[in-house]
């Protein structure tokens, strides 16, 4: 009897157990079904969200604010280098008429027009401020009164509508505006010329750069202005509206350009890449003078053989820039800065835009077996386009976004990356002969 009680007894608990683990079983398959529910979804719903982010990444949209010196230029651009708008208001014409450009009236042109063009860009573009995913503006070098229109107009933009920002190098945007419409891998060497700047660098990255030579007083852009200036080349009608470099150009073309000499350049003797147009500007005007003299000028009447001045001047430049321009290539072959192949320069600025200057600076990288590219003469002066392409290039990689965004300030004058002129005069290299004539 006790046996069958003890064999009722453990059946019942076998029941129970077997009752018990059926019960855990079934628990925890409910709950495996559930985790397993639960991941797929958020799977799928990751996959959305990757999904809509790969959607969007042609989409990316960057507005560009520039205000550096005296041009008012916003544009807006999209990942897939499309360019949606570029809108410029140009104070040239104003500047040529007050004899150069004055930083206040500057400064007062830029706040008459900063609104407008800026909302011409986003009209032009059929694009909402919200719609933006930054906002770069031009911060460094220039003009102080020039950018704080530009800056300041660009913290009230990011105030309404919470986009961030992105502050660009001026320089830094001349130097890769090029890679919106080419394809040019890094490193790559660049010369940017303009009306307040002369640098020679190595671009390696998006913010990473080698100064290799960089002008020790004035600017080629200057030079070309003063000169133009003094020889009252505004008083012709085909110049009439010209900037004083584009003035050269245009009369130099019926000149000689070895009419005048100008005498070797004071730093041919230094074996560094750096740059002087002070010396060349003030040989102009004795040059300019004595003519005046020699044949009578008075008022506003011009030298007779302006062409062949202006011919001979350009070449002046040119040779002072070719030369730099030769050692900076011998000095990255010395240290293998650029590529055996598909070595490339870029050659961007206000002055970039004289076709002359290029041709000769063409004939040093033929010596050189360097390819040289230059923006189109409209993206080689002043635009709101390559700020909104380099504020695009940083978007990209997550550089330069700024998180505070208020305490952004500009700066009248800054370097080009890391300066190594002082390596390039240590190396004392040997210049050949250049012939560009």
């Amino acid at each position: 009897m006790q046996r069958a009680n003890a064999h009722l007894i453990l059946c019942e608990n076998l029941h129970n157990s077997f009752f018990f683990f059926a019960m855990l079983s079934y628990c925890r398959y409910r709950a495996l079904t559930r985790a397993t529910k639960q991941f797929i979804r958020w799977q799928g719903r990751q996959l959305e969200i990757r999904l809509a982010q790969l959607s969007t990444v042609g989409n990316k949209l960057v507005l560009g604010i520039e205000t550096s010196c005296d041009d008012t230029g916003a544009a807006v651009v999209d990942s897939e280098k499309k360019v949606l708008s570029d809108v410029l208001y140009s104070q040239t014409r104003t500047h040529i008429e007050m004899g150069g450009v004055i930083p206040l009236l500057a400064q007062d042109l830029h706040r008459m027009h900063i609104k407008e063009v800026v909302e011409g860009a986003l009209s032009q573009a059929d694009v909402r401020l919200k719609d933006l995913d930054a906002i770069a503006v031009t911060v460094k070098p220039g003009l102080p009164p020039s950018l704080a229109v530009g800056l300041n107009h660009a913290k009230k933009l990011v105030r309404e509508s919470g986009v961030q920002m992105i502050p660009i190098h001026h320089m830094e945007a001349h130097a890769l505006t090029v890679r919106l419409i080419e394809r040019v891998d890094f490193p790559f060497l660049v010369l940017l010329v303009s009306g307040g700047h002369c640098l020679l660098a190595l671009s390696r990255d998006v913010e990473d750069f080698l100064l290799i030579g960089k002008s020790m007083d004035d600017s080629p852009g200057d030079a070309f202005d003063k000169t133009a200036r003094r020889l009252k080349l505004k008083n012709l009608p085909e110049c009439s509206g010209l900037s004083g470099g584009a003035s050269v150009e245009l009369i130099a073309k019926k000149g000689n350009p070895a009419a005048f000499r100008f005498p070797q350049h004071v730093l041919a003797r230094f074996p560094h890449c750096n740059f002087s147009f002070a010396g060349l500007k003030e040989m102009a005007r004795r040059i300019i003078e004595e003519e005046e003299t020699k044949h009578g000028i008075e008022g506003s009447n011009l030298i007779p053989n302006v062409a062949d001045f202006c011919a001979s001047f350009q070449f002046a430049i040119l040779h002072h820039l070719a030369r730099r321009l030769q050692r900076a290539l011998l000095f990255c072959d010395l240290h293998n800065l650029l590529p055996v192949e598909k070595r490339t320069l870029v050659v961007s600025g206000g002055v970039a835009s004289n076709m002359f200057l290029r041709e000769g600076l063409q004939k040093v990288c033929d010596m050189h077996d360097c390819h040289l590219i230059c923006p189109p003469p409209k993206m080689c002066t002043d635009n709101g386009l390559m700020i909104a392409w380099n504020g695009m290039e940083k978007l990209l990689l997550g550089k330069g976004i700024v998180e505070d965004f208020e305490s952004v300030t500009f700066e009248g004058k800054c370097p080009l990356g890391k300066d190594i002129t002082d390596e390039v005069a240590k190396s004392n290299i040997k210049l050949p002969r250049l012939k560009l004539l």
